[in-house]
């Protein structure tokens, strides 16, 4: 039986001026003492020199229609579909900085589905 290991999906969010000015603080934090990083985040750069933040799923809480990233501040989803499936483990929040702007998305581990043999009536 084939399993995905991980998904990835593309969020859709409305960005504001406080959570620009804090992922623009992290990203300054981050350059400047890498250890002062909140715990359950993580920062690096991409080969193009792009600034990419993981949150962790302790680092982060997801709420209706909201993403809160501790210490940075909070994503407003513009969709009002659910972010993770049921059942969904090891969550994270992947942040980057492009030329066109942030990019928002998260990575996941689908549950597993395991279809065991039924015994059949009488057997």
């Amino acid at each position: 039986m084939a399993h995905t290991k991980s998904c990835e999906v593309g969020l859709a969010v409305k960005t504001t001026a406080e959570l620009l000015q804090g992922l623009e603080t992290l990203r300054a934090t981050w350059k400047g003492d890498p250890s002062a990083v909140p715990k359950g985040l993580s920062c690096s750069e991409s080969k193009e020199g792009q600034f990419v933040l993981v949150a962790a799923e302790a680092a982060f809480v997801t709420l209706p229609g909201a993403c809160v990233i501790k210490g940075v501040g909070a994503i407003e989803l513009a969709g009002s579909d659910a972010v993770f499936e049921a059942g969904a483990h090891s969550k994270t929040l992947i942040v980057k900085a492009t030329p066109e702007g942030w990019t928002f998305s998260v990575k996941f581990v689908v549950p597993i589905v395991r279809e065991r043999n039924l015994l059949k009536d009488g057997a």
